[in-house]
C-alpha cells in the first residue's frame, strides 16, 4: 500500500517538473517521498493517496475483466489501499500528520481531507464484504487457494527483500 502511495506522489512530482531526492519504503519505517525540487507541492501530495486509491481499483478491476482467478487478492488489496489511504487523510487532517499537514499548509481545507476520507474508506470496506470464504472464513471452512497463497507469501517476500534493499 505505502509503495502505490509514493508512486502517486513520483508521478505528481514528474508531471508537474519537481524532482525527487529519495523514497523512504524500509518495512520498519513510515514511508515517504522526499523531493529536491518541488514546483506543484499541492498537486503532488495530493497525487499520493489519489494513485493509492485509484490504481489498486484498476489493477483489481481489469484481473476481473480478464477473469483471473486470483482476482479477490487484488480485492481485497484495493480495499485495503481505499480504507488505509481514506484514515489516513481523513483522520490525520485533525493531528495534521503527515501529508495532512502538507495538504493543510498547501491551501486544501479540513474538509477536502474529510471528505476523501468519508468517500474511500467506506468504499474499502465495501470491497471486503463478503469475501471471507475467499480466504477461508465461514463456509470454506479453512479451506484456502493454494495458488493465491503461494502467490501472496511470493508477493510479500518480494516487497519485503525490495523494502530491505532500497530503502533507509
Amino acid at each position: 500500500m505505502q509503495a502505490v502511495h509514493e508512486l502517486g506522489h513520483v508521478c505528481g512530482a514528474a508531471l508537474t517538473g519537481g524532482r525527487v531526492e529519495r523514497v523512504v519504503l524500509h518495512p520498519l519505517t513510515i514511508s515517504r517521498t522526499d523531493l529536491a525540487e518541488n514546483p506543484a507541492p499541492l498537486f503532488v501530495v495530493w497525487a499520493g493517496p489519489i494513485v493509492g486509491v485509484v490504481l489498486p481499483l484498476l489493477v483489481w478491476l481489469m484481473a476481473v475483466v480478464a477473469k483471473m482467478p486470483g482476482a479477490f487478492v487484488l480485492r481485497f488489496f484495493a480495499g485495503f489501499c481505499l480504507l488505509a489511504n481514506g484514515l489516513y487523510i481523513g483522520v490525520g487532517s485533525f493531528d495534521r500528520v503527515g501529508d495532512c499537514g502538507e495538504m493543510l499548509r498547501h491551501g486544501s481545507e479540513p474538509w477536502h481531507l474529510w471528505l476523501f476520507g468519508l468517500a474511500t474508506a467506506p468504499v474499502g470496506l465495501l470491497q471486503w464484504h463478503r469475501q471471507g470464504p475467499h480466504f477461508g472464513l465461514g463456509t470454506a471452512k479453512g479451506v484456502v487457494s493454494r495458488g493465491a497463497a503461494i502467490g501472496c507469501l511470493a508477493a510479500f517476500a518480494v516487497l519485503v527483500i525490495l523494502g530491505l534493499i532500497v530503502g533507509e
